[in-house]
């Protein structure tokens, strides 16, 4: 409270020169829109020790992990990397552990939206230099030639707030501030020439994905009749098929509706919350919706998703009367809204920037192909959800044949830092569902802990490029990267090692480096990339360690290399390091086997580079744990990319 009263404060003094009704800011980071972005982006900057100023419009933070009410966690399971994983902590904390959020079969971690929304405000109540606006909507992105300088907005009655910052975050749920501030953006599909993505159509088109308005309903008990009024253009046979009791095709194979079908899987408990309440997302013939609001008015919108929140109301009412499921109705303990739904909807798309760089459906596939352009060594946040798309309630003629097991299967990846950085305009990062990647990517990238990592990283680089002067896009990525690694996040996708690790910062940069790479594997809803660092390194990998080496500019080579699957023991990797590191400490002239053998473990041990290397060990097996933090710390290939 005290914090709160000394922002008023602040903006009180700031203000007092001011024209009546118009309130003026100074701010080093001016983050858009509270989301689950702009939620991480705030707590991350302020933490580096920036001020921090968040407008949003919407009394919640949070966005759609909370205001939307999508309270089930999609992904990141195996990864619960920094604000993400501590926000899952402190869902842990509050209901008693992993097994008391895992509630629904669509996810892992699932929690009522107001608690939710409870956790994050009070993280960012921990940050004093967190000044949080509520009621303003974002009206003008103020530039100066070039460069995004602050913003203003409205509130109530017409008042004007200007927040004059050094660095600006585009975070809000639609893109506006994107598209006020004069960066190149698209949305829907790309043409397939584009980027080359197969999956694309030929003709591209503006069709976005489906939003979801969500409904949180509560079982009140057998005897209790909760039936709502037929919603107008109430159709049964929109609904058709939402579950399997209710679905005309007797052969279809669909989830069956509830409990009573004996089933441990069945349509209600797929977003079921802690404390009897249930999230009504449901993507079969359920309650998404397809409205194309990208580009409307605040005015327009706001109609269209009075009609969006009447789809779910249709659906409801189906459940309730032909499904019988009288007893389910709406929550009137969540939301702090007068119809009990959520404050916003589940926005799967917004418009995109065109970035500096573009994440394409083949660098998700593989990373490493030359195609892909090292576009992963420029990672700040990781993900792990399929390509999955919502495009079935496309009216006829514009639908699109878009399941998620109709596309290409990829591995768990990271997103370049490059696609939150708009191509043409400075003193903008973007972030939320903005970034620039391909529709087919967005289906991936939109999910909430990607969304979460990726507001980390904005509110990192925002921080950092405020306090040395620098454009976002001239930051030093290597300087990002490792303090998002000492913030403990994940970097490059590797399920095998965690931050709790010792070796594992030096996995991650070695990793990123491209030195050492993974092995990706898509698995479902899950997928997975594995280093193996408890594998033995061979020298066919040694081989390729020296050629990715050269490649990167690296000036020694190795000599004759035996690449033949043997293991490599401690006195070939001493020996291969030291020859990478110059050969240090070594006398001119020929030099025998045994010679450089010595030389390599004199100066390995004498670096202190392996602790638990002697040379009593020499003759072990080295595995790639071993390996990449003899790399990291002889030769720092980390260092060896360039902006």
């Amino acid at each position: 409270m005290l914090r709160l009263l000394l922002s008023a404060f602040v903006i009180a003094a700031l203000t007092a020169c001011s024209p009546p009704g118009h309130q003026q800011i100074e701010t080093d980071v001016l983050i858009i829109g509270a989301g689950a972005s702009g939620t991480m982006a705030s707590i991350q900057a302020a933490r580096l020790g920036a001020d921090v100023v968040v407008v949003e419009e919407t009394p919640w933070v949070g966005g759609m992990l909370t205001s939307a009410g999508v309270a089930a966690i999609d992904g990141n399971h195996r990864m619960p990397s920094g604000l993400w994983g501590e926000f899952r902590s402190h869902l842990y904390a509050h209901y008693g552990g992993p097994d008391s959020v895992e509630t629904g079969w669509v996810s892992n971690t699932l929690f009522e939206p107001h608690v939710g929304q409870r956790i994050l405000a009070d993280m960012m109540e921990e940050e004093n230099q967190i000044v949080r606006l509520h009621g303003y909507r974002l009206t003008e992105i103020i530039k100066d030639s070039n460069r995004v300088t602050g913003a203003i907005f409205t509130g109530d009655e017409g008042k004007k707030l200007q927040v004059n910052a050094t660095i600006t975050i585009a975070a809000d749920e639609y893109g506006d501030a994107l598209a006020m501030s004069g960066a190149n953006y698209r949305f829907g599909w790309e043409p397939r020439a584009d980027y080359g993505d197969t999956f694309a159509p030929e003709v591209g088109n503006a069709l976005i994905q489906d939003l979801t308005y969500v409904a949180i309903l509560r079982d009140f008990g057998p005897d209790a009749d909760m039936t709502i009024p037929e919603p107008e253009g109430y159709d049964p046979a929109a609904f058709d098929c939402t579950c399997k009791e209710l679905c005309s095709d007797p052969d279809r194979d669909v989830v069956p509706c509830g409990p009573e079908s004996g089933a441990d899987l069945y349509m209600f408990n797929y977003g079921e919350l802690p404390n009897n309440y249930f999230m009504i997302n449901w993507p079969i013939h359920g309650n998404d919706y397809f409205v194309d609001l990208l580009e409307m008015s605040a005015e327009e919108r706001e109609i269209a998703l009075e009609e969006a929140k009447n789809f779910t109301l249709q659906w409801i009412y189906h459940l309730q009367t032909v499904g019988g499921y009288k007893n389910m109705g709406i929550a009137e303990d969540v939301f702090p809204t007068e119809d009990h739904f959520p404050l916003i909807p589940y926005i799967r798309e917004s418009r995109r920037v065109v970035g500096v760089q573009t994440l394409r459906t083949q660098d998700l596939i593989d990373p490493y192909s030359e195609d892909a352009a090292g576009r992963f060594m420029a990672g700040i946040a990781v993900g792990d959800y399929p390509l999955d798309l919502h495009h079935e309630r496309k009216p006829e003629g514009l639908r699109v044949d878009a399941r998620t097991e109709d596309k290409p299967r990829i591995p768990s990846y990271n997103v370049p830092y490059y696609t939150m950085i708009p191509e043409s305009v400075n003193g903008l990062i973007v972030a939320e569902k903005s970034i620039s990647v391909t529709h087919v990517v967005n289906g991936a990238t939109r999910l909430q802990p990607v969304v979460m990592l990726l507001g980390q990283a904005a509110g990192a680089a925002a921080a950092m490029s405020a306090a040395q002067g620098v454009e976002p896009r001239d930051l030093d990525l290597r300087a990002l990267q490792q303090t998002l690694l000492d913030a403990g996040t994940w970097l490059m996708p590797f399920a095998d090692t965690t931050p709790d690790e010792p070796d594992f910062q030096s996995i991650q940069r070695v990793g990123l480096s491209g030195v050492m790479q993974g092995t990706g594997e898509p698995v479902a809803w899950a997928n997975r990339t594995w280093f193996y660092p408890d594998d033995p390194v061979d020298r066919v990998e040694l081989a390729a360690i020296d050629a990715r080496l050269a490649a990167m500019g690296h000036p020694h080579r190795l000599g004759m290399l035996d690449r033949s699957n043997r293991p490599v023991d401690q006195s070939l990797a001493q020996r291969a390091v030291w020859e990478w590191a110059g050969r240090p400490g070594a006398p001119e002239g020929n030099l025998s086997v045994e010679q450089v053998a010595d030389l390599a473990t004199a100066w390995i041990l004498s670096q202190k580079l392996a602790e638990d290397w002697t040379p009593a060990t020499v003759s072990q097996t080295v595995t790639r744990r071993e390996m990449a933090v003899l790399l990291d710390r002889a030769l720092n290939p980390f260092s060896l990319y360039t902006n």
